[in-house]
């Protein structure tokens, strides 16, 4: 019986990981396609071919993803209730209520390092560059179902780190969550191939700090500069920042029809 609870929770986290994709990605392609046509359905038959192309390949390697993902996150459920071993909690009141932001802002930051120089180490190491990141540099440029389009060898490099952080850093169950909603509001917004903010956050305070999509499209025009997931700290910290796309900037200003609907 505990053996057969392992494996409903490995199974369960990965059909969570992989509908959760399919779900966030979607719904944000779907909005990008209606307000953006000319980037995600673009009049030229040829092009519209390859971005169709372009977009099966980006789900296959994200559901591919999603199992290693998941599979992690399915051990750290299954251990968490069946024998308490994480450092997860359900009552508010264990911690002072403060150690709840407190706690998701740590993971962001722990979460968002590893990310840094992973990611660059993969950019300065041609070998492991042409071995796991390559994969995800295919898409030119990336769309919102590009958001976990990892070689598997890049989906291991990430997915057991929040996991981990369960087994060292106390954590809300709600705060957890939050923790993984954020992971994926980032990892698809920052594909979308435009800028969902408004143009005044990302030339504000919120854009010289907070990656968006205006930041990370430069890392899959130039590759070697914005490496980071959320905060561009570590970029500017290592002299790798090399600022924001004008021509993501220059769409703000611009005004676009809605795509045609099929009678």
């Amino acid at each position: 019986m505990p053996q057969t609870a392992l494996w409903v929770s490995l199974l369960a986290m990965c059909l969570i990981v992989a509908i959760r994709y399919l779900a966030i990605s979607g719904l944000f392609a779907w909005m990008a396609k209606r307000i953006r046509p000319d980037v995600y359905a673009p009049a030229d038959p040829k092009k519209a071919a390859r971005m169709a192309r372009q977009v099966k390949r980006e789900i296959a390697w994200s559901l591919s993803a999603a199992v290693l993902y998941g599979l992690p996150a399915g051990l750290v459920a299954h251990l968490w209730a069946t024998q308490g071993l994480t450092r997860i909690y359900v009552d508010p009141g264990a911690y002072p209520l403060w150690w709840i932001p407190a706690s998701v802002f740590l993971y962001l930051v722990i979460h968002d390092a590893w990310f840094y120089w992973t990611h660059r180490a993969m950019h300065h190491w041609p070998w492991l560059f042409r071995k796991a990141h390559a994969v995800h540099h295919e898409s030119r440029p990336p769309t919102a179902w590009a958001a976990m389009a990892f070689h598997p060898w890049e989906s291991l490099s990430a997915a057991w780190l929040i996991p981990a952080l369960t087994f060292v850093i106390p954590i809300h169950i709600a705060g957890l969550g939050l923790v993984l909603t954020i992971m994926t509001f980032f990892g698809v917004t920052n594909h979308m191939g435009w800028e969902i903010f408004p143009r005044r956050w990302i030339e504000g305070w919120f854009g010289r700090h907070v990656i968006s999509a205006s930041h990370h499209h430069v890392h899959h025009e130039r590759y070697l500069s914005n490496y980071g997931l959320y905060f561009r700290f570590w970029d500017k910290l290592c002299g790798t920042d090399n600022g924001l796309s004008p021509d993501l900037l220059a769409a703000k200003e611009r005004r676009f029809s809605p795509a045609p609907q099929p009678r």
